[in-house]
């Protein structure tokens, strides 16, 4: 008899499409994990993460695939990508009705996928009209080139009409406009607190940006994080995605440095390994997170 190897990939892919299919065939499963009883004498609940996985993981799913792999693996929080929630692509009528879908799965909406903008005016318009028709209070967010003064005091005119922050994504080597979080930190802190940074810890990396000591010392204005592994080294021009705790980026020092400083946004997977098949890699890396969230919670860390 012909011995058939599994690669420990299949067995996870076959492990965490099982969970699906059982989870969607039971009826209405609870979405969270039970809460930690409240502590004797009314002390303060202990403080936990606000995990979630941006949707640009699931990004060659549709929507309504997304939303359901997403249900399925009670994830509570999300960041949108474009596809599934198409802010400056689509029309806010759009938008809306795309995000009610999250919603009513039991998903909170705490930012978007990287927005493009523009030094034009009308860009920006339907870019904040979209997102506040979504109900957005953050979106993640670029440029099309390098703001100059104008463009960054016209960002700061929407942003204070409409009350929605921008987190500014970094990219690490090779992109002109904010390669680590600290180019993000310089350009906006002449301006409005509602220009911010989304720190990326794997572009980070190879800009040659500590994400543990950047979560530090950009706390002031850190509204959103994606979280993944990589094999990639500082200077890179390419990210080497791997699931996590594959890679050699710190999680564990980036976790408890988001719990120190209390960090209130979200702490998301961007998982980038498989798109044409994410759902196991995406199972298997938000669940990593989510035990070494227990285990920082447990030890008080």
């Amino acid at each position: 008899m012909q011995e058939v190897l599994v690669t420990r990939r299949e067995a996870v892919r076959k492990a965490a499409l099982a969970g699906l299919v059982v989870s969607q065939l039971r009826a209405a499963p609870a979405l969270t994990a039970a809460e930690p009883a409240p502590p004797p004498g009314g002390a303060p609940a202990p403080f936990r993460l606000k995990l979630g996985i941006a949707t640009y993981s699931l990004r060659q799913l549709p929507l309504d695939a997304a939303v359901a792999a997403l249900r399925a693996l009670q994830v509570t929080s999300v960041s949108v990508f474009r596809l599934h929630v198409p802010v400056l692509v689509g029309t806010p009528d759009v938008c809306r009705e795309a995000a009610q879908k999250f919603r009513d799965a039991g998903m909170t909406i705490a930012a978007t996928g990287v927005v493009t903008l523009s030094k034009s005016e009308e860009v920006m318009r339907k870019a904040f009209d979209c997102g506040r028709a979504a109900g957005l209070t953050t979106m993640t967010a670029s440029y099309a080139a390098p703001p100059d003064r104008e463009t960054l005091q016209l960002t700061e005119r929407f942003v204070r009409e409409y009350d929605i922050r921008l987190a500014f994504h970094n990219h690490g080597p090779g992109d002109p406009i904010f390669p680590s979080p600290y180019d993000v930190m310089r350009t906006v802190e002449p301006f409005d607190e509602r220009l911010g940074l989304c720190l990326d810890v794997g572009h980070s990396l190879r800009a040659g940006a500590d994400p543990v000591e950047a979560i530090f010392k950009c706390r002031a204005r850190l509204y959103d994080v994606h979280l993944k592994d990589s094999l990639a080294q500082v200077g890179d021009a390419k990210d080497r995605p791997v699931e996590v705790g594959f890679g050699h980026l710190d999680l564990r020092g980036m976790m408890a440095a988001l719990r120190e400083i209390r960090f209130a946004g979200q702490a998301g997977l961007e998982d980038e390994v498989d798109s044409a098949d994410p759902v196991p890699g995406v199972a298997q890396s938000f669940g990593y997170l989510r035990g070494m969230e227990a285990a920082l919670a447990r030890s008080g860390a």
